[in-house]
């Protein structure tokens, strides 16, 4: 009688890949214990730090933004010498406006009291109407800065996965847009979420894209309608001058626009001090300068080589606008880019690329 075919001992294979898994009887009990052990710990470490520390590239945008707001928006007029001096003349122009108006009433009232009293009513007038726009400007100012500190907040409590500090300041930023009808259902809904939410992270990506999304394709289509007049008007401009003026006529446009679209609504003094926060930016981001990834696709594209050099004029300067238009979004948003990367140029006004923006 033949002795029978021993059989093979059962063997365990992962799903993944042809390696076997030997048996339990064939591993050492104390070396697989510690190695499932180093595993654990070693997942548990790196999951860990995935939760502990967000993107590089949203880390260094985002000091980029926080550095220009406290440049421009969050700084004081009068903590430097150039603020003093400003803030100096102001003073005496209005002074000195004071005096002649006075001089004026004193010489109506001294030719005929008629036309002293309708000078006095229309001097009082032209006081109450100073005033008010003094207090607009103020008010423009205190709103814009409530934005900025709202964002560096919101941005921060992303940051350490504070769920008390997120609630806190979501709800600041749903009171922010509580007299804009179109942001209603969004508000709510994110205010109802806020108390069932324990992660501060999650709780701020729901009310960027429920929110913040819908104000963005606002920024995101003045800014592309922006850049294609300055690059069509460029184009055909005859004067070099005119280019100039147009150019600047429409960063000024395009920056209280987008300010408007994300509720800072600028004043005279609020737009100064936004237009340093956004060339801040534009200075620490270098988007004053166009990189070599933007004209490798200009170039790729043929305009470089077959069109004219006033049609590449128009095209970067349609560029610059819109990279003007970047700035002023990043500054003006009251929370930071965190569920999706912040636009670019080519996202904004592809149609500057030449075939890929006929899409």
């Amino acid at each position: 009688m033949t002795e029978p075919e021993r059989r093979p001992r059962p063997r365990a294979f992962r799903l993944d890949g042809e390696q076997i898994v030997p048996p339990k009887s064939a591993r050492p009990e104390a070396a697989d214990g510690a190695a499932q052990t180093s595993v654990f710990e070693a997942q548990t470490d790196v999951f860990a730090l995935e939760l502990e520390t967000p993107p590089r590239d949203f880390v260094e945008e985002e000091k980029a933004i926080e550095a220009a707001q406290k440049r421009g928006v969050l700084r004081n007029m009068l903590v430097s010498w150039s603020g003093l001096f400003v803030s100096a003349v102001t003073g005496l122009l209005l002074l000195a406006g004071g005096m002649w108006l006075t001089n004026l009433v004193e010489d109506l009232f001294a030719h005929s009291a008629l036309l002293g009293t309708i000078g006095l009513v229309l001097a009082g007038a032209a006081l109450v109407a100073l005033l008010a726009l003094l207090a607009k400007e103020i008010a423009a100012i205190a709103r814009q800065n409530r934005i900025a500190k709202l964002h560096i907040a919101l941005a921060e409590a992303r940051l350490r996965d504070d769920i008390k500090s997120a609630r806190e300041h979501v709800k600041a930023l749903c009171k922010l847009y509580e007299d804009r009808p179109e942001t209603g259902r969004a508000r709510a809904l994110v205010l109802e979420f806020s108390q069932q939410i324990i992660d501060g992270r999650d709780l701020v990506d729901l009310a960027e894209r429920h929110i913040a999304h819908p104000l963005d394709a606002l920024a995101r289509r003045e800014i592309a309608d922006a850049s294609k007049r300055v690059s069509i008007v460029t184009t055909v401009s005859p004067r070099a001058l005119l280019d100039l003026l147009f150019v600047a006529a429409q960063a000024i446009r395009l920056t209280r626009r987008i300010a408007e679209i994300y509720g800072g609504r600028p004043g005279l003094l609020g737009f100064f001090k936004l237009a340093r926060s956004v060339g801040a930016h534009l200075a620490i981001t270098g988007g004053l300068a166009i990189g070599d990834s933007l004209l490798q696709q200009v170039v790729g594209h043929g305009i470089a080589a077959k069109l004219s050099a006033r049609l590449g004029e128009g095209v970067l300067n349609g560029l610059l606008t819109a990279r003007v238009g970047l700035s002023a979004m990043a500054v003006c948003r009251p929370m930071p880019f965190s569920a999706e990367k912040p636009p670019g140029v080519a996202d904004v006004a592809p149609f500057l690329f030449g075939d890929r923006g006929n899409g």
